[in-house]
Parts: structure tokens; C-alpha cells; sequence
């Protein structure tokens, strides 16, 4: 685990990973570099982000083939295809988390449906054309009603 946020999860993370020494890693704040390394090495990333008003570390999973699980908000739920380039849960509930880590490891099992789902998050445009095109249109939506 890298990333920081909550003082109490992260207290949490560093107790879990003292409990199980050689089996979970923790790190506190964000390397660039290490979290690549992350991204080529995982089949997916959880990241429950309660609040994510752009989010690039799902993005750059998606470059490397590894599929998110995250919390429908904001840029996750711009950037994630639920189902087709990662996972979504809508309930920010252990329940919600765990259906989407449960449809995770059920893709997981069927090798042909990881792979088309990593060859679409891979293929997924990570420009600014898209988006720059939603955003031309509102604008000239707000100038034709002048």
C-alpha cells in the first residue's frame, strides 16, 4: 500500500502490515517512480477514495493493465468504466468495497475477460481531446444563449 490520507487509516495500514511482516508493505506518501512500479507489477488497484475530483493513479494503472476498484466519485467515476476498464462501488460501505473486489477476482478467474479488459483500460485516451471537446461544447452552449 502507498498513498496517504486519513491519519487513523493510516495507523491502521502500518499496524496491518507489522502484523504480517514480509506480506504487506506500507508506505506513507507518494512516489512517482515506486508507484509505477506498483502499477506494472499488480493486476489491480484499490483505491476507495472517498472524495477524487480528478485522480491520475487510475489512469496510469489503467496504461499498465491494472485494473481499478474504486468508489464511484468524481474523476474515478469519469475515467472508469465499471466492468469494461475497472470497477466501481456506489455505497461507500465495506459492502460496497467488497462487491466490487468480489467482481475483481471473478474476472480475475476467466483469463479472456482480464484480458479484454486490460487491452480496453490500456487503450483508454488519456489526452485531453475528450474532454476538451465536453468542454468547447458548453461553451458555446453558454455563448448561443446570450
Amino acid at each position: 500500500m502507498t498513498g496517504q490520507g486519513d491519519p487513523a487509516l493510516e495507523q491502521a495500514m502500518l499496524d496491518l502490515a507489522k502484523r504480517h511482516p514480509g506480506k504487506v508493505g506500507v508506505r506513507i506518501g507518494f512516489n512517482e517512480a515506486e508507484a509505477r512500479c506498483l502499477f506494472a507489477g499488480s493486476d489491480f488497484l484499490l483505491m476507495p477514495s472517498r472524495f477524487e475530483p480528478c485522480g491520475l493513479s487510475q489512469m496510469y494503472a489503467q496504461r499498465y493493465g491494472s485494473l481499478p476498484v474504486a468508489y464511484r466519485t468524481g474523476g474515478l467515476a469519469d475515467t472508469i468504466e465499471d466492468g469494461e476498464t475497472g470497477f466501481l462501488f456506489q455505497e461507500m460501505t465495506l459492502s460496497g468495497l467488497m462487491d466490487a473486489v468480489m467482481r475483481a477476482l471473478g474476472t480475475y478467474a476467466s483469463r479472456q475477460a482480464l484480458s479484454r479488459m486490460r487491452r480496453k483500460a490500456m487503450a483508454r485516451p488519456s489526452n485531453w481531446l475528450h474532454s476538451s471537446r465536453r468542454y468547447n461544447h458548453v461553451y458555446e452552449g453558454l455563448l448561443a444563449t446570450r
